[in-house]
C-alpha cells in the first residue's frame, strides 16, 4: 500500500471518530419553570446512572452535555420528571407542586386541619417511625423525632421515669410535665401504651395550638390517636421480637494490691499505719495480694445477659357502618441488673359505628397489666440521696477486710456507708404491680351541614400496688 493510500486511510478514520464522538456527546439545553410560569432557580438536573448534571441558573436554565441517557429534573416540594433527551437540543420542562405532604391531615386540639393550614407550631410522628424502635415505651420512641421535644430518663430500669420536656421547662417549683390526650380524654401517662396501638402522636408546642386546654396546655400538649378498624375484609396480624443486652462500658476499678496500696497512702497521711495493718496485714508483705482475685462489683450488679421478647396480636375490620380493631400486646423484659425485670400486657378494643347518616357511636377501652421487680439503680441504702446502688458498685472494697464487721467505712463513715452490692440491692427490694384502666365513648350528630354536636364521656381507673422490703442494711431498719 503506498504512502498516500496509508494517509487517506488514517484521515478517514480520524473523522469517522470524530463523528461519533459527537453523535455521543450531545448538547441539550433545558429550561425549567413552575406551573405559574416563573423560572426555577436552582433545580437539579442529573444524567441517570451518571454524575453527570448541575442546577439551573437565575432564569431556569442549564447546558447539558448529555450522552443520550434520560435525565432527571428535581426541586425541593416540586414532583421530580424524568424526560428522555435523545434526540433533542433543547426542552422546556414545567415541575408541579408536590402537595402530598402538605394535604396530610393533622390532630389538633380542636379537630383535623391540613398541615399547610395550620398557623401554630406542630410537630408530628406516625406509627411507622414508633413501632420501628423496639421499646417499652412510647414516650422513649419519640426521643429525637421532634425538634424542640427534650426525653430523658432517670436510669436505666425498663420502667424508668422518662421526662418529657416541650420547649423546656417553664416553672422552677411546679410541674413542667406536658398534658396528654389519648383520643381526646386526658390520662396522666402514655407509658403503658405500646407503640404497635398508635396511629399518631402529636406535640402542640405553641400558645396559638394549646390555646384551647387553657392553663393545663402551659408545658405543652401531646396528642395521641390509637389506631382504627377499617371498611373491608378482616385483617389479622401479628409481630415478634427477640433482643439481648450486655452493658456497653464499665469503668475502670483498682486491683487487689493496687486497692491496698492507696488504702496504705491514705493511712500514712493520717497517721493511722498501726489500724490500717490490721485490716491489710504489713505493707511489706503486699506482694501476697498479687494473685488475689478481685471482685468487680459493676460485672456482677450488672454483667448479666439480659432479653427483651416483645410480641402484638392485632384484629381489623368491619363495613362501613361499623369498625372495629382489636389488639394484644405483651413485653417481657429482663434487665441486665441482678433482680430486675419487667412485664407488662396490653389489651384493646376500639369500635366506631354509625347507625345513621348524621349520627356516630365511638367506644373505646384499654387495659394495661404491668409488673416490676427490683429495686432499680437509683434506690439508695442510706438517707443519703446520693447514696446510690450504682455507685456503691463502682467505689466498693474489691476485696474483703478482715477484722471488720460490717463493710469498708461502716464503722467510721470514711467511705460513706457502703455495704456489699449484692446484700444491699437483697436488702432494698420491691415488687410493683399496675392496673390501669380506660373507658372512653362519643355520640356525634351533624344537625345541619357543618355543624357537628358532640358528647364525649370516659371512665380511666388506675391501680398501683408497692411491696417494699428493706434488710438489716438500710437505713430504715438501722434506725428503727
Amino acid at each position: 500500500m503506498s504512502e498516500k493510500l496509508k494517509s487517506i486511510r488514517a484521515t478517514l478514520v480520524l473523522a469517522l471518530l470524530m463523528f461519533v464522538g459527537t453523535i455521543q456527546a450531545q448538547t441539550v439545553k433545558v429550561n425549567v419553570k413552575d406551573s405559574s410560569g416563573e423560572a426555577v432557580i436552582g433545580a437539579s438536573i442529573i444524567e441517570q446512572g451518571t454524575k453527570n448534571g448541575g442546577i439551573t441558573d437565575f432564569d431556569g436554565n442549564f447546558t447539558l452535555k448529555s450522552t443520550g441517557k434520560p435525565i432527571t429534573i428535581s426541586y425541593v416540594g416540586m414532583k421530580s420528571q424524568t424526560i428522555n433527551v435523545k434526540g433533542k437540543s433543547s426542552i422546556n420542562v414545567v415541575l408541579e407542586d408536590d402537595n402530598t405532604t402538605l394535604n396530610e391531615l393533622v390532630v389538633i386540639g380542636y379537630g383535623s386541619v391540613k398541615k399547610k393550614d395550620i398557623t401554630g407550631s406542630v410537630a408530628t410522628v406516625n406509627s411507622d417511625a414508633l413501632v420501628a424502635i423496639p421499646v417499652a415505651s412510647a414516650t422513649e420512641a419519640l426521643t429525637g423525632k421532634m425538634a424542640g421535644v427534650q426525653i430523658s430518663t432517670s436510669e436505666g430500669s425498663p420502667d424508668a421515669e422518662m421526662k418529657v420536656r416541650v420547649r423546656g421547662g417553664g416553672s422552677i417549683t411546679q410541674s413542667n410535665e406536658p398534658l396528654y390526650i389519648v383520643d381526646g380524654f386526658p390520662v396522666e401517662s402514655i407509658n403503658d401504651i405500646p407503640s404497635s396501638d398508635i396511629e399518631d402522636i402529636t406535640v402542640l408546642k405553641d400558645a396559638s395550638s394549646t390555646a384551647i386546654y387553657g392553663s393545663r396546655g402551659a408545658n405543652g400538649v401531646i396528642l395521641v390517636t390509637t389506631k382504627s378498624g377499617q371498611a373491608g375484609k378482616v385483617k389479622v396480624s401479628y409481630n415478634a421480637y427477640y433482643s439481648v443486652k450486655k452493658i456497653a462500658k464499665t469503668l475502670d476499678v483498682l486491683s487487689p494490691k493496687d486497692y491496698v496500696k492507696w488504702q496504705w497512702e491514705l493511712a500514712q497521711l493520717r497517721g493511722e499505719e498501726k489500724d490500717y495493718a490490721n485490716f491489710f496485714g504489713n505493707y511489706q508483705d503486699i506482694d501476697l495480694y498479687d494473685n488475689v482475685a478481685g471482685n468487680d462489683y459493676q460485672d456482677i450488679m450488672f454483667g448479666r445477659t439480659g432479653h427483651t421478647f416483645n410480641q402484638n396480636l392485632s384484629i381489623t375490620g368491619g363495613s362501613e357502618t361499623v369498625k372495629y380493631a382489636f389488639s394484644y400486646a405483651h413485653m417481657n423484659d429482663k434487665a441486665i441488673m441482678v433482680g430486675s425485670s419487667f412485664k407488662r400486657d396490653n389489651f384493646s378494643l376500639k369500635v366506631n359505628t354509625k347507625p345513621t347518616k348524621t349520627t356516630t357511636l365511638d367506644f373505646s377501652t384499654r387495659y394495661s397489666d404491668t409488673d416490676v421487680y427490683g429495686g432499680g439503680t437509683n434506690d439508695a441504702s442510706s438517707s443519703f440521696n446520693t447514696d446510690k446502688q450504682l455507685k456503691n458498685a463502682v467505689i466498693y472494697t474489691p476485696i474483703p477486710i478482715h477484722n471488720m464487721t460490717s463493710a469498708a467505712g461502716a464503722d467510721d463513715d470514711d467511705l460513706g456507708n457502703l455495704y456489699e452490692p449484692q446484700q444491699a440491692s437483697l436488702d432494698n427490694d420491691k415488687a410493683q404491680s399496675r392496673r390501669t384502666l380506660n373507658m372512653a365513648g362519643a355520640f356525634g350528630w351533624e344537625v345541619y351541614k357543618n355543624l357537628k354536636l358532640k358528647t364525649e364521656f370516659g371512665l380511666d381507673q388506675y391501680d398501683n400496688y408497692n411491696k417494699r422490703f428493706w434488710g438489716l442494711t438500710t437505713y430504715y431498719i438501722k434506725n428503727n
